[in-house]
């Protein structure tokens, strides 16, 4: 590997580092000027509002997982954090890593992200994904027996916001009236939609309806078996795995 590079035969792959930006760690400013002058691709920061101290979902929503990370609780906010990096940067990628769609405004969500793609000269991806604290969920208002459905409809709503100069939308869970809403993202149509998910048809087919790219997690399924299942549905809907 040489800086943020590496290559695997005539695959070139590009790196991206990901950090829980807190209070008592190495700060935004500074991760993104290193990470950019050591040539990485990107980089990425989680989210977390809150984490309610019952801890009745263990740390991933695995039984049996080690206490939680105090970082979980003390990390920044995603999108003020990303926009100080953007601001010392000019080429590293900015990702959300993921961002909680379903504890999220949709109006407000997607001009967020609009923002921060316009201020950065088009450098976002928005990585989303479904969420497992669910007390966190709960403390927002959300049913975590809903949320899956409850994020599709977020993320098509901030779909017509990003691209569509009168926008509206009238779902089960999200509703508003025709609106404008600018800016609208640098990107077109609008960033890269990375969605972190496990293995399963319900996932794939959400990534084949609304996303563009696929966020597994090495080492809990395998991703090689994934990623054919996942090429077949997108052939058999009509869109270009690569």
């Amino acid at each position: 590997m040489a800086n943020g590079t590496a290559t695997h035969g005539d695959v070139r792959m590009e790196i991206g580092l990901m950090m829980f930006p807190t209070d008592l760690g190495m700060q935004p400013v500074e991760f993104a000027r290193e990470a950019e002058e050591r040539g990485f691709e990107s980089i990425w920061f989680p989210e977390h509002s809150h984490i309610p101290v019952s801890r009745r979902t263990p740390w991933g929503g695995r039984a049996g997982a080690p206490p939680l990370p105090e970082e979980y609780w003390r990390t920044h906010d995603q999108f003020l954090a990303l926009a100080a990096a953007a601001a010392v940067t000019e080429r590293i990628r900015l990702g959300t890593g993921i961002t909680l769609v379903a504890q999220r405004d949709p109006l407000w969500l997607a001009k967020e992200v609009a923002t921060l793609d316009r201020l950065s000269g088009g450098r976002v991806l928005f990585g989303v994904g479904y969420g497992w604290n669910i007390e966190e969920m709960e403390h927002h208002g959300v049913d975590p027996r809903t949320r899956r459905r409850l994020v599709r409809e977020k993320v098509l709503a901030c779909k017509a916001l990003w691209t569509q100069d009168e926008a509206s939308f009238d779902g089960e869970f999200v509703r508003f009236e025709a609106s404008w809403s600018w800016p609208k993202p640098v990107q077109s149509p609008h960033p890269p939609i990375v969605i972190g998910a496990s293995a399963t048809d319900r996932h794939f087919d959400h990534i084949v309806e609304f996303g563009d790219v696929w966020m597994p997690i090495d080492g809990r399924y395998p991703v090689e078996e994934g990623w054919q299942r996942l090429r077949d549905r997108a052939e058999a809907a009509g869109r270009d795995p690569s």
